[in-house]
């Protein structure tokens, strides 16, 4: 078993990163549900009823859209963070942190392949997902909606790489390397 030393710049880039992506995920869930625009819509359309007012289809789904665009800009803003964060992570490694280990040495368990693998795809997919992400807000108008189709598969990657990740840790945790998780946290057992 190798013990590992999570140095304090190590343990700030990984938990900013995992805190924004949740932020992110936060804001995705909470466009495809509670602020999502034709809810939004039905509830502003409900309220107007009972002050006997209306507005036509197209005027509701405007106001939803104009009510949860603060909450949106937020993702869109976490993103650059993340642009910036990702950046950051990959310049690390030339200063001795955060190294990527490489998944085709000959001399690692599968285990360890199959780990380093998994981290591997995963900075690929967040590579594509910030790529497009940029393209959709400052390419042109003709690549958005490509780019959107593409981006919004990254909720997919991202929920498996956490459920694939929490297994991981807590796995690591009850057997061969106690005291992981409290290792990540305050860079001691």
């Amino acid at each position: 078993m190798e013990n590992k030393i999570y140095s304090k710049v190590y343990r700030i880039v990984h938990w900013l990163i995992a805190l924004s992506m949740l932020f992110l995920l936060l804001t995705v869930f909470l466009r495809l549900g509670w602020m999502n625009k034709v809810h939004i819509a039905d509830i502003i359309k409900q309220y107007l009823s009972t002050t006997k007012q209306t507005l036509s289809d197209e005027q509701l789904m405007v106001l939803a859209k104009q009510i949860r665009k603060p909450m949106w800009d937020w993702h869109i803003y976490m993103g650059y963070v993340l642009v910036g964060l990702y950046v950051i992570r990959l310049l690390l490694p030339i200063f001795d942190e955060m190294k990527f280990r490489n998944p085709f040495n000959k001399e690692l368990s599968l285990k360890v392949k199959f780990q380093y693998a998994v981290y591997l795809l995963f900075y690929l997919c967040v590579a594509v997902s910030l790529i497009t992400g940029l393209v959709i807000e400052l390419g042109s108008k003709e690549l958005k909606e490509p780019m959107e189709e593409i981006h919004a598969l990254s909720i997919y990657y991202l929920l498996a790489f956490i459920v694939i990740h929490f297994a991981g840790v807590l796995m690591a945790e009850f057997t061969n390397q106690k005291g992981i998780i409290s290792k990540m946290v305050s860079g001691s057992n």
